[in-house]
């Protein structure tokens, strides 16, 4: 798995994944690899309403492969960001807080978040249902799917394009998802996390339609960093480190200590994936859609 980069053709026509589909086939010799599906539903909590509380919290669910990527916010919870500034301005250590305002969880198997919330009588709502006398967690159908094809290009570039499809049946426009398999990890050269590579694949393969509307989908390095934090690989790293003031007692540096290892966040596996949901989940909802 490499880096993906993801776009959204909002006002794509209902033929819209024939088009691509001939597109990629034709002239770009691509190869059809099976279907791409997932999933999205989003819920409020209702214990804000209940206290007086003018902050809601909410939660996104996208559903991939075996995967459920769940977006928690908490609007009256600081970012890392925020808390990294008060610091500096006031020159002082400032007491880290129980949660910051995104959480950002990866569970499996499907469906077993819901059952959770089920069994402790959660009180999270749908976003689509009125609150009315609603205490407690209701499972309800996808708000929507996304349903396409995945694509080779070579054996460089992995293509997936689908059809935002509501619970109404109604079609919201397509996402389309491009990945460069060769390189397994990249930061981004732009600050809105941009990649120039990826950009230049998804416009290649949208057909030739006037008056398309297409935006990319990006986010910089440090909202990855935020998002994708792991407070628990934060505080061993922490407890591991060598007191201040010892010293070194091997002189000898062996070559691997100054490999870069793996870390958290790389374009691989399951991190890859979480990435990809990050930026769908956005998308999703800055259209209003879940």
């Amino acid at each position: 798995m490499g880096i993906t980069g993801l776009a959204r053709w909002t006002n794509a026509p209902t033929e819209g994944l024939d088009l691509i589909d001939k597109n990629i086939r034709q002239n770009h010799n691509g190869q059809f690899r099976g279907k791409w599906q997932l999933s999205a539903r989003s819920y409020r909590s209702t214990l804000g309403a209940i206290n007086g509380s003018t902050h809601e919290r909410s939660m996104c669910l996208l559903t991939m492969s075996d995967n459920v990527f769940v977006l928690l916010e908490d609007p009256s919870a600081p970012s890392r960001a925020d808390l990294a500034y008060h610091a500096s301005q006031l020159e002082t250590a400032i007491v880290e807080p129980t949660h910051y305002r995104n959480t950002f969880l990866t569970l499996s198997p499907p469906g077993a978040l819901e059952q959770l919330l089920s069994l402790l009588r959660a009180r999270w709502i749908s976003t689509k249902q009125s609150a009315g006398n609603a205490t407690q967690y209701k499972q309800t159908a996808a708000h929507l799917t996304i349903e396409g094809n995945v694509y080779s290009i070579g054996t460089d570039w992995i293509v997936r394009a689908g059809n935002v499809i509501l619970a109404t049946g109604a079609v919201k426009g397509m996402l389309l998802e491009a990945e460069y398999i060769p390189v397994p990890r990249m930061s981004s050269q732009e600050s809105s996390g941009s990649s120039l590579l990826l950009s230049s694949l998804l416009v290649s393969v949208l057909p030739n339609v006037p008056g398309a509307k297409t935006e990319a989908v990006t986010i910089s390095d440090d909202q990855w960093e935020d998002v994708l934090w792991d407070r628990e690989g934060d505080e061993q790293r922490t407890v591991n480190q060598e007191p201040v003031g010892t010293e070194m007692k091997d002189i000898f540096v062996s070559p691997e200590d100054d490999e870069p290892g793996h870390s958290k966040g790389d374009w691989g596996g399951v991190d890859r994936d979480r990435r990809s949901a990050y930026l769908i989940i956005g998308a999703l909802r800055s259209d209003g859609l879940i």
